[in-house]
């Protein structure tokens, strides 16, 4: 058990960490590529007489925030629990090919079955990624599974993942509308149907992850260890990949593949709590959604009147990042 006084350094981290949520949201609302005052803001949420300034809060920016922080907290907590579950710091939702995997059944729903709403292929998306998450455990070699291997595998298969989403748009032009925009991860299309529909797959997955927290904890000692203690390690990992393709299938199917949220979040967490994920999983969940909603905002500021879609804002934010992560010492040494 940890020392009373970092117990308080930790419940009060989570409360900072909550009240600064509460700030992004609130500035996702009031702040867009349309400057809008804070009265009118107030009004478009609370007061809605549907003018077009409230059709612009209520209608676009408010599910927009409520999207980003949803799928925020999706992707923190599926980055947490791959890393843990696999004992790799590096792994993400993105580096493994899970958001791959569920980008390719989208775009092959969209092409081939001409499925063109989010109730028709988030269970493609699902699919996609419950598919890569095992195929990528199994070419890391199951129980011989290491970090590096784990990673190369799932960078192979998104190289041909990714291949075969490209060639799919060159040879359907209508595919590739639909998807041009999908493709690079917004939240610009949201919708409050779009939430609605997708909540409840994403709260499901991230109760699961929230639920696995202590045989998470187990198994980060190692298997050998872990049986010691008591853990079930196959029916944590299923649930573990559960909570997972829960998570990530419907985060990319609701806003398209957004990558690195899921590998930075977890990493400036532990330097916070250390490695509980009992700690590690809440906070991931609230500053994932700080770090999304962030870089959305920023996205619609620096380009007005146009936009930067939040896919690429993480892209270019989190490719230093991931240069810094694997130059480490302790990284080299996997």
């Amino acid at each position: 058990m940890a020392p009373p006084r970092r117990q308080v350094m930790r419940s009060t981290g989570l409360l900072a960490s909550v009240a600064a949520l509460a700030v992004v949201v609130a500035l996702g609302i009031a702040v867009g590529a349309k400057q809008i005052p804070l009265d009118q803001v107030w009004h478009g949420v609370f007061q809605y007489s549907g003018s077009d300034t409230d059709v612009v809060i209520r209608d676009v920016r408010l599910p927009r925030t409520l999207l980003g922080l949803l799928v925020g907290a999706a992707l923190g907590l599926a980055g947490t629990v791959m890393q843990a579950l696999t004992r790799n710091p590096l792994a993400d939702p993105g580096i493994l090919g899970i958001n791959a995997g569920a980008s390719a059944a989208v775009v092959s729903a969209i092409s081939f079955f001409g499925v063109t709403s989010l109730t028709g292929y988030v269970w493609f998306a699902f699919a996609g990624a419950a598919l890569v998450s095992v195929a990528v455990y199994v070419l890391g070699g199951t129980r011989n599974a290491t970090p590096v291997r784990l990673a190369l595998a799932g960078t192979a298969l998104t190289a041909v993942l990714v291949g075969y989403i490209n060639a799919v748009n060159l040879m359907d032009t209508a595919a590739l509308d639909k998807m041009r925009f999908w493709t690079v991860g917004s939240l610009a299309a949201a919708t409050m149907p779009t939430v609605t529909w997708i909540a409840p797959f994403l709260v499901a997955g991230g109760v699961l992850a929230l639920l696995i927290a202590r045989p998470l904890n187990a198994i980060a000692l190692g298997d050998d260890q872990a049986r010691a203690l008591g853990a079930r390690l196959t029916r944590t990992r299923v649930l573990a990949m559960t909570a997972v393709t829960l998570l990530c299938g419907g985060a990319t199917a609701a806003c398209g593949p957004i990558v690195y949220v899921g590998l930075m979040v977890p990493h400036v967490v532990r330097a916070i709590t250390g490695p509980d994920m009992r700690w590690i999983l809440p906070y991931s969940a609230v500053l994932s959604p700080v770090l999304l909603l962030g870089a959305d905002i920023l996205g619609r500021v620096v380009a007005r009147p146009g936009e930067l879609q939040v896919g690429i804002v993480t892209a270019i934010v989190g490719g230093p990042v991931f240069i810094y992560l694997v130059r480490r010492r302790r990284m080299a040494q996997l």
